[in-house]
């Protein structure tokens, strides 16, 4: 069985995302994260929104991780 010389290729066009697409889930993603931050670095002490240590112990090796000071 003989192989064609020219072999076609066929390669798939790619289309741009628009922005007003990417946006929405930018922003919510950005705000998941400056929570999530929150949680992790600053929820405890003064600066506590939830009281008590049930947050502070979910978090506590992900500060560790992270380099937040916790003791």
């Amino acid at each position: 069985m003989a192989q064609s010389a020219n072999p076609t290729t066929v390669t798939p066009a790619i289309t741009p995302v628009p922005a007003r697409a990417i946006a929405p889930w930018a922003v919510f993603f950005g705000v998941l994260m400056l929570v999530l931050l929150y949680f992790v670095g600053a929820e405890q002490g003064a600066t506590a929104v939830i009281s008590g240590e049930a947050v502070h112990e979910w978090v506590h090796d992900g500060r560790h991780l992270l380099g937040f000071p916790c003791h």
